[in-house]
């Protein structure tokens, strides 16, 4: 009779190693390409700087606190235990953990003060390799980075908050300002009746004799409610104007933000986003009044910047995930990674990262290149278009790269639920894809000579399948002849521009195997709509071969 053996004592086989110890900028080679192409002669600097982060990034410990800050969501808190109302919320010790890595390595608004060389794209890349441990506590560091160059409205009120909007150190706590070693910035801008329609915004702002203001109104979301200060809309005499609300007062009293309620989202569970009431809040008008719209559009076009940077993030770590886990696990035969099929599916999803990579910190130059006409009519046009696309794809390719870890992929432990869960997020916040579409729109009415710095940016990779795309775009544009028909065809524009900047960017930087996939199946239109359908002749095995994350 044979002997018994406990099955729970047996060490199961074919099951896939972690991924943890691999770096996740030094070992991506498709990030380090994106950076090259962006910073030149001081990419070593920036990569050397960087290193860090992604020895920490891709960490075992990293990945424990990006789970438990997900598990544990924080709690609000209306009163203390006496009664007082305090409106506070309470994060799991890991949150604590993620922020302060973040704002150590430069991740939220030290860029706008780092002397170092490239610092938008340092930061840029930084975030790439960094947010997708996990997402949520990447939304307090974006906010902080998109207030510093709206405050520059108010000369007076940069000089008082920017020190502390720039300051690599994470200070948590319901403090006045002047008392802080570092301040998060939030924003309001959202109500019930209107949401990206702002200027229907019915929160009022009453004049007070020493020149601030009194808040009255309900905002619908507000994201990281703990943070030091807010930029907010409110309508005040002179129409929607722009204000600034510190969450303590410099008496040490609690400015009147009460928090009605924390939102129960899809994604982005370890970040509070919450519904506030201004009773009687008080406010410092940032701008003239009724230049409200005007004065936070600064803010808002860096948050677009970081929605395409933390969508890139989540197809980087997907990526990772999808192409580990092949590497290491068999099925029918062999190893899944030398399936034709599977082959197919990671090649397709590197190349959609790498693409959208080398378009966020493409995008992150002009920024550091703000002075220069070109640049800032690209990054006006470039972010809009950049926006829609990358954001827009993210949800398609985490679900696809989840697939590829079959029902490993489908359970909380392996981490793709958080990462799909996050997928859809940037796709809606700050303008979803047709509210983008219809800003490439304004673009082309507004700024002509964004079209001329978008067609040089193309044209910069000098092949005939781009000259011919290119040329398809701008007949597009001239036959154009009222606004009706301008908005059909917003959305096929936002996307075939996007496209074929990344392909540009992609025939310029990366290898040919990748640049020549991108062209045949997302410029020539030979893939299938969905991934895992690149045509032969793709050096696929090349392809993944690169995206497949090394632990030394």
């Amino acid at each position: 009779m044979p002997e018994f053996q406990d099955p729970f004592a047996r060490t199961p086989g074919n099951q896939v190693p972690p991924l943890a110890g691999h770096n996740t900028v030094t070992g991506d080679a498709a990030l380090l390409d994106a950076i090259r192409a962006q910073t030149g002669g001081d990419a070593d600097t920036v990569i050397a700087s960087l290193t860090e982060v992604g020895a920490v990034a891709g960490s075992a410990e990293a990945r424990e606190h990006g789970m438990l800050a997900n598990e544990h969501e924080p709690v609000f808190r209306a009163v203390d235990r006496y009664g007082n109302r305090v409106d506070e919320v309470d994060y799991h010790p890991s949150w604590h953990w993620l922020m302060d890595k973040s704002i150590r390595f430069g991740l939220a608004g030290t860029a706008w003060a780092d002397d170092g060389p490239s610092p938008h794209v340092r930061r840029a890349a930084g975030s790439v390799a960094w947010s997708a441990v996990e997402p949520g506590h990447g939304c307090p560091g974006s906010m902080t980075y998109a207030a510093v160059p709206a405050l520059r409205a108010d000369a007076a009120l940069a000089a008082e908050f920017t020190p502390g909007l720039t300051s690599r150190t994470y200070d948590f706590g319901l403090r006045p300002t002047a008392e802080k070693a570092g301040l998060l910035a939030g924003m309001s801008m959202t109500e019930k009746q209107g949401g990206s329609d702002v200027r229907s915004n019915t929160t009022v702002a009453a004049p007070q004799p020493d020149g601030s203001y009194r808040l009255t109104g309900h905002k619908w979301f507000t994201s990281a409610p703990m943070n030091d200060i807010f930029l907010t809309l409110a309508q005040a005499p002179g129409g929607l104007t722009c204000f600034v609300l510190p969450r303590v007062l410099p008496d040490g009293s609690r400015n009147t933000l009460r928090i009605v309620r924390l939102k129960d989202k899809l994604g982005n569970r370890a970040n509070a986003s919450s519904e506030l009431e201004y009773d009687g809040a008080h406010g410092i008008r940032l701008g003239d009044e009724g230049a409200g719209v005007r004065t936070i559009i600064e803010m808002v076009a860096s948050t677009r910047l970081d929605c395409v940077l933390g969508s890139a993030s989540l197809m980087r770590r997907s990526v990772a995930e999808a192409t580990w886990h092949a590497a290491h696990r068999s099925a029918f035969g062999g190893l899944l990674a030398d399936k034709p099929a599977m082959r197919n599916v990671l090649a397709d999803l590197a190349v959609e990262s790498e693409a959208a990579t080398h378009l966020g910190l493409r995008l992150a130059r002009a920024v550091d290149q703000a002075d220069d006409p070109a640049e800032r009519a690209f990054r006006r046009i470039g972010l809009p278009v950049a926006k829609f696309w990358v954001c827009k794809r993210t949800s398609f390719h985490v679900a696809e790269a989840l697939e590829t870890l079959g029902g490993n992929g489908y359970v909380e432990e392996s981490g793709m639920p958080m990462l799909f869960r996050e997928s859809p997020l940037n796709s809606i916040w700050e303008g979803s894809g047709n509210v983008n579409a219809l800003d490439v729109l304004r673009v082309l009415q507004r700024t002509p000579e964004g079209v001329d710095v978008w067609r040089d940016e193309v044209d910069a990779a000098d092949t005939p399948e781009l000259r011919d795309g290119v040329d398809e775009v701008l007949k597009t544009i001239a036959n154009i002849t009222d606004p009706e028909s301008a908005q059909y065809v917003a959305r096929w524009l936002a996307a075939r521009m996007a496209v074929l900047l990344q392909a540009s960017l992609l025939v310029r930087n990366a290898p040919a195997a990748v640049a020549d996939a991108f062209l045949v199946s997302r410029v020539l239109g030979q893939g299938a709509g969905v991934f895992g359908t690149l045509p032969a002749g793709v050096d696929t095995a090349a392809i993944v071969r690169r995206a497949t994350p090394v632990i030394p």
